[in-house]
């Protein structure tokens, strides 16, 4: 099968980037969907720093102005794919930045809605780093939360401060309405779908995914007061609270 070829995408329309923790920041943007009508909906970007500089967490090419305020928090130095179905702006960090990609085993950069496990061949990029289940990270007390189940592959980045922070990718959202970044064609489409909840889960996601149910509600079992979701805002304190609702009535 011929293999696809790379394209660097086009900055998209953004917020400020604000910092959330210590050597944390959080900025929303905006994604074009590239279906039968422009569709434009809303994501996030999370940004940790260490001494090593920046690690991106569901990475958004900015503005050139916006790119120079990410670029005054540090050194562009790696990215975490934890989504299956997100990494279109990688290909951007690793050409300009030359950033270390990460990305799951599993995972395929396709410009297909759905890719299998096995087709990496295919992909227009490979990850630098291809992490397994039990593979270390390149960032200090950070661990995954793999949900083993879901095609392609997706997990949760959890770092161990401020009381445990989940960073999602599309399992854990949090977009109670339609903000500046969705379209009236999103604003409609996303609307039917279930979308527009606080503290919800992806329905796209746990439709497409295949991701077993029960895998999803074990993130309960786990320690954390805050989520940094990569669709919608931030949710700051009592977050495994906010979200039991959903979890727990998962069918």
């Amino acid at each position: 099968m011929k293999k696809e070829t790379c394209i660097i995408h086009p900055p998209s329309k953004h917020g400020s980037i604000n910092q959330i923790f210590d050597n944390i920041w959080f900025v929303k943007g905006q994604l074009n969907m590239a279906m039968f009508l422009p569709m434009y909906i809303s994501r996030s970007m999370t940004i940790i720093r260490d001494n090593a500089g920046l690690t991106l967490i569901n990475p958004i090419r900015l503005s050139e102005s916006g790119m120079q305020a990410l670029e005054s928090l540090g050194k562009i130095s790696t990215v975490i794919r934890i989504g299956g179905f997100h990494g279109r702006d990688e290909a951007f960090f690793k050409a300009r930045y030359n950033a270390t990609i990460y990305a799951l085993k599993g995972q395929v950069y396709t410009r297909k809605v759905t890719s299998l496990p096995n087709d990496a061949a295919t992909g227009y990029m490979q990850a630098d780093v291809v992490l397994d289940v039990k593979d270390p990270l390149p960032i200090a007390n950070a661990s995954l939360i793999w949900f083993q189940t879901a095609r392609p592959a997706e997990a949760v980045l959890k770092l161990e401060q401020n009381d445990g922070i989940l960073i999602t990718a599309d399992s854990l959202q949090n977009t109670p309405h339609p903000d500046e970044y969705h379209n009236w064609l999103a604003k409609i489409m996303m609307q039917s779908m279930g979308f527009f909840h606080p503290y919800h889960i992806g329905p796209g996601w746990l439709r497409y995914s295949g991701v077993d149910k029960n895998e999803v509600k074990a993130l309960l079992n786990c320690d954390f007061s805050h989520v940094l979701p990569g669709h919608g805002d931030p949710v700051i304190a009592d977050a495994r609270e906010k979200y039991r609702p959903a979890l727990e009535s998962i069918a």
